[in-house]
C-alpha cells in the first residue's frame, strides 16, 4: 500500500524553537518529576513561550505524564504521549512529536525527559521482570560481550575505544555543564579498572539526576519566536529484535545501514554535508558500531578512525559529542545529545562551538536503530 505521505515529504516541516536542561549531578532533595519541571521552564524561556502556549506534551522517563501536567500546570492538551524510558526512545520522541505537527494533532509540543537515576542508585540491570535467558540483566555486560566480539572480527583494541572516551572527555572539559571535566590521556584509560571486561570504567556512560526538555512547532509559528529554528530535516528508524535477549551478531550493521539508506535523502542532503555527530554513547564501543553502521568509515575500521582524531574538534572531520557525551557531560540517554546539536547549529555552544556549522546527524545504534538530521 503507498504511503499517504513519505518520510521526505515531511523534510523541514517541523523545528525545535527551545531547548533547557538542568544540571547534572546527584539532587536526592528532589526528584523526576521536580528535574522535568525546570527543564521545561528553562527550554519555554529559551523559546521566549509559556506553558499556556504548548497543546502538547512528550514525556520520557518521567513516572507520570498526568502527574508532570498537574504539577506544571499543563491541565488542558490535545495531544499527549509518554512513552518508554529507554534511551532509544529520545529520537522517537522527537519523530512522533514531528509527525503530530506535521498532521495538525497540535500546534506547538514540549517534549521533557527527567531522570533521577543517581539519587536513587538505578543499576540500569536486574530489575524485576527484566527477560534474560542467558542471565545479562546488565546492559555493560551485554556490550561487554560486543566489544568482544568486535576486538576478534577486526582488531580492536582497548586502545582504540579509549580515543573515543578521551575525546569526548576534551569536549568536556569546555563544557560547565558537565559532570566529569578532567582530561585524561589514552594510558589513564588503559589504567583505569576493567567493570566487565574489555571495558573499562572510563568506557562507561555517567549514571547522574538530570533533566532535557525540547519545544517543538512548525516553521511559520517559529518565524515570531525568540530563537533561530532548528529544522528536523529528515528522520530514519529501522528495528531489528532477531537476538534482542542478548546481543546482536553483526552489532546493528545491517539495521545502520537501513537508517543510513533513508536518512540523507529525507533530509536533502549527503553525509559529506554533516558538521557534527551526536552519537548515543552508553558505551565507547557503541560508538564504532554507529561509526561503521551509518558509512562513515569502513566496516571494522572504527577504531583506528577513531584514533586519527576523526571525532575530535579541531581536528577531525565529523566533531563528535561536543558536550562530552553520555561518557563525560551525563547519561541523559540521548536527549542531552539533541540538545547539543541544536545549539550547534544556533551557534551557541563558545569554546566547542563547530565553526559554521550547518548540520548536525544524531545516531542511535540499539535495538531501535535511528538517526535525525538537524540543520539550521
Amino acid at each position: 500500500m503507498a504511503a499517504l505521505v513519505t518520510e521526505a515529504q515531511l523534510r523541514d516541516a517541523t523545528c525545535i524553537v527551545g531547548v533547557g536542561n538542568t544540571r547534572y549531578g546527584n539532587f536526592p532533595e528532589t526528584d523526576d518529576y521536580g528535574l522535568g519541571a525546570q527543564a521545561l521552564k528553562n527550554a519555554l524561556a529559551d523559546a521566549g513561550l509559556t506553558v499556556d502556549d504548548l497543546d502538547g506534551l512528550v514525556v520520557g522517563r518521567i513516572r507520570s505524564y498526568e502527574t508532570f501536567s498537574e504539577m506544571v500546570g499543563f491541565n488542558r492538551q490535545r495531544y499527549n504521549v509518554q512513552l518508554n524510558s529507554a534511551g532509544r526512545f529520545s529520537a522517537m520522541s522527537v519523530m512522533n512529536a514531528a509527525m503530530a505537527l506535521a498532521t495538525g494533532q497540535a500546534s506547538c509540543i514540549a517534549l521533557v525527559y527527567g531522570n533521577n537515576g543517581k539519587s536513587v542508585r538505578d543499576s540500569y540491570g536486574g530489575a524485576p521482570g527484566l527477560y534474560a535467558p542467558w542471565g545479562f540483566t546488565s546492559p555493560g555486560a551485554r556490550h561487554a560481550l560486543m566489544a568482544r566480539r568486535h576486538m576478534d572480527l577486526y582488531g580492536t583494541t582497548s586502545e582504540h575505544f579509549g580515543h573515543v572516551s578521551k575525546a569526548f572527555r576534551q569536549h568536556a572539559s569546555m563544557n560547565d555543564n558537565a559532570v566529569r571535566r578532567d582530561p585524561f590521556t589514552i594510558e589513564e584509560h588503559q589504567a583505569s579498572r576493567f567493570v566487565a571486561e574489555p571495558l573499562r570504567l572510563l568506557d562507561y556512560c555517567q549514571v547522574n539526576d538530570g533533566a532535557v526538555a525540547l519545544i517543538m512547532t512548525t516553521p511559520d509559528r517559529a518565524k515570531d519566536l525568540k530563537k533561530p529554528p532548528a529544522y528536523i530535516s529528515g528522520w530514519a528508524r529501522a528495528d531489528d529484535y532477531s537476538r534482542a535477549s542478548i546481543y546482536p551478531e553483526d552489532l546493528w550493521y545491517a539495521p545502520l545501514q537501513d537508517v543510513a539508506s533513508r536518512v540523507y535523502d529525507n533530509a536533502g542532503v549527503k553525509r559529506e554535508d554533516i558538521d557534527g555527530l551526536m552519537i548515543y554513547d552508553n558505551f565507547s564501543p557503541t560508538v564504532l558500531f554507529s561509526l561503521e553502521g551509518m558509512g562513515f568509515c569502513g566496516r571494522g575500521e572504527g577504531g583506528p578512525f577513531a584514533a586519527e582524531g576523526q571525532l575530535e574538534l579541531g581536528k577531525g572531520r565529523w566533531p563528535t559529542n561536543t558536550s562530552g557525551g553520555h561518557l563525560s557531560e551525563s547519561y541523559m540517554q540521548g536527549w542531552a545529545l539533541i540538545a547539543e546539536a541544536v545549539r550547534q547549529v544556533r551557534g551557541e555552544c563558545g569554546a566547542r562551538q563547530i565553526p559554521d556549522c550547518k548540520a548536525v546527524q544524531y545516531i542511535c545504534a540499539t535495538t531501535i536503530c535511528s538517526s535525525i538530521i538537524i540543520r539550521r
